[in-house]
């Protein structure tokens, strides 16, 4: 039997991309959603329709209760769990003297605390089996940092910091943990720039173009898989070589 995964923000964009991947690769999937479910629902379809096996599971894994149901549902549908994908996150473009205390608060429930939320609920699990991979995907903003975007690059940084730990921390029991850092990809979250601004960023990478979602999955999948069994605690960052 194939390997079971969860992923989270699977609905759409690298994490359904992810789904895709993974699904080739023989995985069993969980596809973790909080407002896309008929769009999760749609891709577990379409994996079907390929021979995959996929249920979808609706949940703010910002809420540790949704979290833990996540991975519990792993549990019933398939009987354990091998890979965690922590995809989901939200992003929002404001001034630092405009982020309310709200905002900073909400940026990293989902982005930092969902991870710690979903991690808190499989460790245990993975511990037990003396196995599993675990990837995080960070940004290339919790790398470097972002104008007009401290919260959300704050966050994306405590991924890594998080990923790193956890991997000296987990090693031991043979699980590794790893992280994405995309740079700008063509996703939703980048639909809001404009042509002139998204020109002006092609031209700072050195590839001249923005990734696509599927190289950000290709990534991804990489490290969850047997190819990287000798990776873990490291940052990939698929991003044209904007960063180097």
């Amino acid at each position: 039997m194939g390997k079971i995964a969860v992923i989270t923000g699977a609905s759409r964009g690298i994490g359904a991309e992810t789904a895709r991947l993974l699904a080739r690769d023989g995985c069993r999937l969980v596809l973790g959603c909080h407002k896309n479910k008929e769009l999760a629902e749609a891709l577990c379809q379409e994996l079907a329709a390929s021979g995959a096996e996929a249920v979808a599971y609706s949940g703010d894994i910002a809420d540790p209760e949704a979290a833990a149901g996540l991975i519990e549902c792993a549990v019933k549908t398939y009987g354990g769990l091998d890979i965690l994908i922590n995809n989901a996150g939200i992003s929002e473009i404001k001034l630092f003297t405009d982020t309310t205390p709200e905002d900073w608060r909400r940026m990293f429930s989902v982005n930092m605390d969902g991870i710690y939320n979903t991690c808190r609920a499989a460790v245990p699990l993975m511990v037990r089996q003396h196995s599993g991979s675990i990837v995080n995907v960070s940004s290339i903003w919790g790398v470097t940092g972002a104008s007009c975007e401290v919260a959300y690059s704050a966050s994306k940084a405590a991924v890594i910091g998080f990923t790193k730990a956890l991997a000296k921390e987990l090693g031991p029991s043979f699980i590794r943990v790893n992280c994405v850092a995309p740079g700008a990809v063509e996703t939703e979250m980048n639909a809001h720039l404009t042509e002139e601004d998204r020109k002006l960023l092609e031209e700072e990478i050195p590839l001249g173009r923005l990734g696509t979602a599927r190289e950000a999955a290709e990534a991804i999948a990489f490290l969850a898989g047997e190819r990287a069994s000798y990776v873990t605690g490291q940052v990939l960052g698929p991003n044209g070589g904007i960063v180097i």
